[in-house]
């Protein structure tokens, strides 16, 4: 059947669905009028008041049409085709894990062995990780039927109980295609030996519980002394999502800090590093450490409480407090000033052994 472009006129789509509710030609006519309707506007919930089809058998028949297509084109024989085409819809959807040749190469073997869809799915698995091995296993080859087999060879070796263990030899020795294959699984009727299956380890999960242990990533301008026109170069950051995640475009360098109310609530933080005996009212101190200062620039309305950045005459920026409104453009109010963390001997804690447990 030739189904109407995504264009298609009121009438089209009456026709494709009048032809879904009387269930007219075949599954891969359905699926391709119900790919055709959704691609037209229609909601999979439109189409299956009008017609029937639940989303979930919509969508179900769309993966296998495509999987059938992929088939296509002389890779299957024609009598396997005419059979998956009048009723394969369920066994094809379980080969959409497969690549383009390997689909063909499946549905070949499981039309010779005559599987239904249950089947399918546990031949479909088989294969897609047989399919990640880079080597073939010792007397397996990369034929469908010794695949499947060595996934129950696999299981079987597993397996203690010995009536579920001679099963699982059964349903290798089935599907084995190679002599080598079988071989291979007829050597466990008397090697009785048990290999215990690795467990998957634990996933390595972490909620987040506090603000302070989400990092929070601030554009970071660059060392102390700096002109006022490169600090208001420096483009506005914009988190996104659940992790603020930062895009950023060029060689902008960029410096975590923890996530303080004070940072979360900043509508513009910038960073840069300055001498800490370049700090205001610091010029006598002795302390030899960079700090790392964050000035929010979004805040520039004077208070008496904070220290401000401005422009000096030469175009360099400074940090000043005033005690009155200065009457001059205020380029941002410092929100905080990070101290480094202090180590007292760096090498100790590079020593597993000197971690507290």
């Amino acid at each position: 059947m030739t189904t109407p472009a995504p264009n298609s006129s009121s009438a089209d789509t009456e026709a494709l669905i009048l032809q879904l509710r009387r269930k007219q030609g075949n599954w891969v006519d359905w699926a391709m009028a119900c790919q055709t309707l959704q691609k037209s506007g229609m909601s999979p919930q439109a189409i299956f008041e009008g017609t029937g089809f639940e989303p979930i058998q919509q969508n179900q028949i769309m993966v296998a049409g495509q999987v059938y297509q992929s088939i296509l084109g002389g890779a299957v024989a024609e009598p396997v085709l005419e059979h998956f085409t009048a009723r394969g819809s369920d066994s094809l959807y379980e080969l959409r894990i497969l690549s383009k040749d390997d689909r063909a190469q499946a549905v070949q073997f499981i039309y010779d062995q005559g599987l239904d869809s249950e089947q399918v799915r546990d031949v479909a698995k088989a294969l897609k990780e047989f399919s990640y091995r880079h080597d073939l296993p010792p007397g397996f080859t990369n034929h469908p039927g010794d695949a499947v087999a060595f996934s129950y060879w696999g299981f079987a070796r597993q397996t203690s109980d010995l009536q579920a263990r001679s099963r699982l030899i059964a349903q290798g020795l089935r599907f084995a295609h190679s002599a080598g294959a079988r071989e291979a699984i007829e050597k466990l009727l008397t090697d009785f030996a048990v290999v215990k299956a690795k467990t998957a380890p634990r996933l390595p999960l972490f909620r987040i519980e506090t603000d302070t242990d989400v990092p929070f990533v601030v554009p970071m301008v660059g060392q102390w002394p700096m002109s006022a026109d490169v600090f208001q170069a420096v483009p506005k950051m914009e988190p996104e999502g659940a992790f603020g995640v930062v895009k950023s475009a060029g060689e902008q360098a960029w410096v975590p800090v923890p996530g303080w109310q004070v940072v979360l609530t900043a509508q513009d933080a910038i960073a840069f590093l300055m001498p800490f005996n370049e700090l205001p009212n610091q010029a006598d101190s002795t302390v030899s450490e960079t700090v790392l200062i964050l000035v929010d620039r979004q805040q520039q309305a004077w208070d008496d409480s904070s220290y401000f950045l401005v422009s000096d005459d030469s175009g360099q920026l400074a940090i000043r407090w005033f005690d009155t409104d200065p009457g001059m453009p205020l380029l941002g109010r410092v929100i905080v000033i990070v101290r480094p963390k202090k180590v007292l001997d760096e090498a100790y804690t590079q020593e597993l052994w000197q971690i507290d447990e």
